[in-house]
This record gives C-alpha cells, sequence and structure tokens, in this order.
C-alpha cells in the first residue's frame, strides 16, 4: 500500500507557483499509473492532496514572483481553515486500512472544503 502525498496545487494548479503546481500534477500521474500498473499484484497507491496545513513551507520562499503571489492570493482569501499533520495523518491511516481495500488509483481531498469553491 503506497500512499502519496500530493497537493491541492496538483489538482487546482493556479493557486500554487507553476514549478509546484506542476511537480504535484507530476505525482498525480505518477500515483494513478503506478496503481493501474500494479493492481493484479494487489499493491494500492492513493493520495492525498492536503489544502492549507500549518508548515514551514514558506520559510524556504525564495524570490516570490509578486505578481503570481497577488494571483494566489485570489484562492488563498478562500481558504476555510488550516489544518494540521494529524488532519492528514488520518487520512493516511484510513488509506492505509483495511476499509479501503478496493480504493485504488484515487486522490483525496483534505482541505476542509478549501476547493470546493473553485
Amino acid at each position: 500500500n503506497i500512499i502519496n502525498v500530493i497537493s491541492t496545487g496538483g489538482l487546482n494548479g493556479a493557486h500554487a507557483g507553476v514549478a509546484y503546481g506542476a511537480s504535484k500534477h507530476a505525482v498525480v500521474a505518477l500515483t494513478k499509473n503506478t496503481a493501474f500498473m500494479y493492481a493484479q499484484k494487489n499493491i494500492r497507491v492513493n493520495g492525498i492532496a492536503p489544502g492549507a496545513v500549518a508548515t514551514n513551507i514558506s520559510s524556504g520562499m525564495t524570490s516570490v514572483s509578486e505578481l503570481g503571489m497577488s494571483r494566489a492570493r485570489l484562492a488563498h482569501g478562500v481558504i476555510p481553515a488550516t489544518g494540521t499533520s494529524e488532519d492528514i495523518g488520518s487520512v493516511a491511516v484510513f488509506l492505509g486500512s483495511d476499509d479501503t481495500a478496493f480504493v485504488n488509483g484515487t486522490i483525496i481531498v483534505a482541505d476542509g472544503g478549501w476547493t470546493a469553491a473553485f
């Protein structure tokens, strides 16, 4: 059972930078392709797409595009809540459980309803 942590930026790329969004879109493709390729070997591959989670992701950001940030703020302005690592961990435990034995190749969005606005 493989669980990839992706990002809502891999599903809705307009609220993340282009390089970040492209890399997360790639992990979505990797998740789906690998799930299909190994399904007959009873290997499941799913992903979690967290929205806003309290991390230090922005601490390493340098040379941020003001145009990009001004556009991203449009989507960031409708974030209903910020999640925790425990919130995402709970989804991972669920995906790793026998309750999801028939779930393969899917991405679970865990964003408190943020991307429901898109």
